[in-house]
């Protein structure tokens, strides 16, 4: 074996074993132990670089831009099981109800207010999978329609912050949150005008596919329903410029606006009379479950870092992305390209902590801004929820949705609004405007 093939081989070896379904994070660091041990025995790794992990795994712990993770978790899930996404569909359904695509429209709208509410994507896609579905269903909209909008908004949560993949991905960039935060808003925001955009176009060409409610489900007052809008809306406005305001001015760090944000979650469900023990319990357990995944990973993640980078992996690494035929849009090309195959397959946090650190050097080699980097990558992995077959969007609302739509007629409505995602991601790498504008 030669050895300068080790750090390519160490890379492949480690992707059979995640494709394989063995636990990622177990099959980084079984990975990076084995060949650490190859290494050393043809005399090509110094195992002295392993005393190093400890040190490595303290940062990791100690890593202050981290602790906002658990925070915007458990703001995420409490929101949703006090039932403000319930409040929030209903009112809106019944606000947009008497226009055709009214409930998808209503939809799409409720999921960017949940987005830049609670960052969560499964708690969106479920809640509005169970409230908002049936609805829809029974007032003759099409399930492909239907469940791709549902599918599509929910996942808003991905690059509308506070969004918990967007903490990941500035720590692993090497960026300010509070910077990627600010980037990402519009292009969010874009996004969900896009899928308006879409959900409109279809009511007007296909009105059988999007109907308007019939009259007799549409609500009598119009007063009545001003001040339930009112009333319903306020208060997650309220927290999302507490939480997202005092980021983008300066007031506070991303840790710090989470951990307000946590507090302001328990405020709204104690004011709704809905703050209890089992919804901050279930929340507690869900928030517990994805922290320890996400560290798990990083903790794999770091581990085959260190050794990858023994074998002189990253320097193959480096000189195989800097040499590609175009540059700077050579990398972009092929950074994105490997990422959305990469999200056919496995999950969007295993991209974040092993793909990333390897275009990163590259990047920054070839004066690339990382901060528009990162919301392209952040764009590119929220099509990871959409894509068939392992789109977690797909899985979330195939577990509720009834049983007359089909997995196929969600996948099948899934596809226009990853092309609408694509559309998106090719303006935001055109226009980096999008991005740069507000930090200028």
């Amino acid at each position: 074996m030669r050895e300068e093939w080790l750090g390519p081989l160490m890379f492949g070896v480690a992707f059979v074993l995640i494709f394989s379904g063995y636990p990622v994070a177990f099959s980084l660091a079984g990975t990076a132990l084995a060949f650490a041990a190859i290494g050393g025995a043809v005399g090509v790794f110094d195992a002295a670089l392993l005393y190093a992990f400890p040190e490595r795994v303290f940062g990791i712990m100690s890593n202050y831009v981290l602790l906002a993770v658990p925070f915007f978790v458990f703001m995420g899930t409490l929101l949703e099981r006090s039932r403000l996404a319930e409040d929030l569909l209903t009112t809106m359904g019944s606000l947009f109800g008497s226009m055709r695509g009214g409930l998808a429209l209503s939809v799409v709208l409720v999921g960017t207010l949940l987005a830049a509410a609670t960052g969560v994507v499964g708690a969106s896609v479920v809640a509005m999978g169970l409230i908002s579905l049936p609805v829809m269903l029974r007032h003759g909209y099409s399930p492909e329609l239907s469940s791709g909008v549902i599918c599509a908004s929910g996942t808003l949560g991905q690059i509308v912050p506070p969004s918990v993949v967007l903490v990941v991905l500035a720590d692993q960039l090497g960026i300010s949150v509070g910077d990627l935060f600010v980037g990402s808003l519009l292009p969010g925001l874009m996004l969900s005008g896009l899928y308006a955009l879409y959900v409109l176009g279809v009511a007007l060409l296909r009105p059988d596919a999007a109907p308007a409610l019939p009259p007799e489900a549409r609500p009598t007052s119009g007063l009545a329903l001003l001040r339930r809008v009112v009333g319903v809306m306020i208060p997650p406005l309220v927290l999302i410029l507490l939480v997202l305001g005092s980021i983008f001015w300066g007031v506070a760090t991303p840790t710090e606006a989470g951990a307000l944000g946590a507090l302001g979650a328990m405020g709204l469900a104690a004011a709704h009379r809905r703050l209890t023990l089992e919804a901050v319990r279930g929340a507690l357990d869900e928030t517990t479950q994805l922290t320890a995944m996400v560290l798990f990973l990083l903790v794999g993640s770091t581990l085959f870092a260190l050794v990858f980078r023994g074998l002189d992996g990253d320097l193959w690494i480096e000189e195989l992305l800097t040499g590609l035929p175009g540059g700077r849009w050579g990398l972009l090309i092929v950074a994105n390209l490997a990422v959305f195959l990469l999200g056919f397959f496995i999950d969007f946090f295993e991209i974040a902590f092993i793909v990333l650190p390897l275009l990163v050097p590259a990047a920054r080699m070839l004066g690339i801004d990382l901060v528009w980097f990162g919301v392209l990558i952040g764009m590119n992995l929220q099509m990871s929820f959409l894509t068939p077959p392992f789109g977690f969007s797909l899985f979330y609302l195939r577990g509720v949705a009834p049983e007359q739509v089909s997995t196929a007629a969600i996948y099948r409505g899934a596809v226009p609004f990853i092309g609408i995602q694509a559309v998106g991601l090719l303006l935001v790498i055109l226009f980096p405007q999008l991005v740069t504008f507000w930090l200028e």
